[in-house]
């Protein structure tokens, strides 16, 4: 719970009452290696603040093909957003990738954190907006830079990460095949 208040801290002015309030609305949920927070097809019923471990969020097409989102470690957030708010089947599938901890919080408990702790709402409305900015900032990287540029960025801005990661992963990440990756580290080690 530390970690998390350390972060909201970070975002908002909050008294430790409500802070305290807002703490007490999430559990702590242990998942194990390989294990899945979220199947795709399944509707999710959480938010979860990541306070150890590593997991994927990704999807799968209809060839079988899967394309990471994105990885989420220690003070990260996980969720398939739209099926959260919506209650429609989840796009994503959330698999630990090693023994993990989060700490959960189900719609009910952030609606009534919005209803009676004004604050968490800016928080929330804090993070959407740099989520945002980070999604749009990977759109224009994908389509405006190579694959070998998109593999050094992603080693340089997440080393934390990228050291826990298998190639198939990072190249899933990055769209690319894990041989075309291969050839890429290959290349930079020349």
């Amino acid at each position: 719970m530390d970690l998390l208040a350390q972060y909201v801290k970070k975002l908002v002015n909050i008294s430790d009452e409500d802070l305290n309030k807002f703490l007490c609305l999430f559990n702590l949920t242990s998942i194990k290696k390989k294990n899945f927070l979220l199947k795709q097809g399944n509707v999710c019923e959480f938010e979860g603040f990541v306070t150890k471990g590593c997991f994927r969020l990704y999807t799968v097409d209809e060839k079988g093909n899967e394309h990471t989102s994105y990885f989420a470690i220690r003070n990260w957030w996980v969720t398939d957003l739209n099926s959260f708010l919506d209650k429609t089947p989840a796009k994503l599938t959330i698999q630990a990738l090693e023994d993990s901890e989060v700490l959960i919080i189900n719609t009910e408990n952030k609606n009534k954190a919005y209803q009676e702790i004004p604050e968490i709402e800016k928080m929330f409305r804090i993070m959407t907006q740099k989520s945002n900015v980070a999604l749009e900032q990977r759109m224009i990287r994908n389509i405006s830079t190579t694959a070998d540029q998109r593999y050094l960025e992603f080693i340089t801005k997440y080393p934390q990460i990228s050291e826990r990661l298998t190639n198939i992963q990072i190249a899933s990440y990055l769209g690319i095949s894990h041989e075309f990756l291969s050839k890429i580290r290959r290349k930079i080690v020349k």
